[in-house]
């Protein structure tokens, strides 16, 4: 089984001045979960190369025993120092396609047209799509056969809006992937802040938040077992 990792490759956080990219968990629960079950793991970004890490899922109380692991894993960093361009991988290759999120994703994956095609074959494949907390930013051009956004009538979740209140960037982001998904015709739901909510629509699998990453994995390695 072979599956494809799409990470970011934006770094800044807006006009902040401060760095974005990946969120660290969100990459290293399923990487593991799914590298554990023999599953092959390719990692692509837009620009390739070194895939940049969000510094704020790299603190003291960001940590999990899969980021721990991360940390100590050489072969899983030079992974992340040495991803595949985007435009350089084929669908054909892959039985499933993975978003994990952090805020890069809403400046570079939500416009990015390799990102959007490859996401549009992949389910013109019919094969699993999945995509994690800021990640379903991803889905915001991508269309169905039909020529309609891809979410619409279809159940979703990604981060919310009182959760991007809780880290104080709504006025940051150039969008709200819960507004995002809603206005693009998903049937949003949520759990609580910060809990695990994921939610399957036939191929399309979508997690809330950080705590959702591990049960995206799960769902996604029953779908193409």
């Amino acid at each position: 089984m072979n599956v494809l990792f799409v990470l970011t490759s934006h770094d800044q956080l807006g006009d902040t001045g401060k760095k974005t990219g990946f969120w660290i968990e969100e990459f290293a629960a399923p990487y593991y979960n799914l590298l554990d079950k023999d599953v092959k793991i390719t990692v692509a970004t837009p620009k390739g190369g070194k895939a940049p890490i969000d510094p704020s899922s790299d603190t003291e109380d960001a940590q999990t025993e899969d980021t721990k692991r991360f940390k100590n894993d050489e072969a899983a960093q030079k992974v992340i120092d040495n991803t595949k361009k985007l435009s350089e991988v084929n669908a054909e290759d892959f039985d499933a396609i993975f978003y994990p999120g952090g805020h890069g994703p809403l400046w570079d994956l939500a416009e990015d047209k390799t990102s959007i095609a490859l996401i549009e074959t992949f389910n013109e494949q019919e094969k699993p799509i999945a995509f994690v907390c800021h990640a379903p930013a991803a889905l915001k051009a991508v269309k169905n056969a039909e020529g309609e956004p891809l979410v619409k009538g279809k159940k979703v979740t990604g981060f919310t809006n009182s959760e991007e209140e809780a880290v104080q960037l709504t006025h940051v982001v150039p969008f709200l992937v819960e507004d995002m998904l809603k206005e693009n015709g998903g049937i949003y739901s949520k759990a609580a802040d910060w809990n695990v909510h994921v939610v399957k629509d036939g191929n399309l699998i979508t997690g809330q938040n950080p705590a959702s990453s591990n049960k995206v994995a799960d769902t996604l390695y029953a779908l193409i077992k």
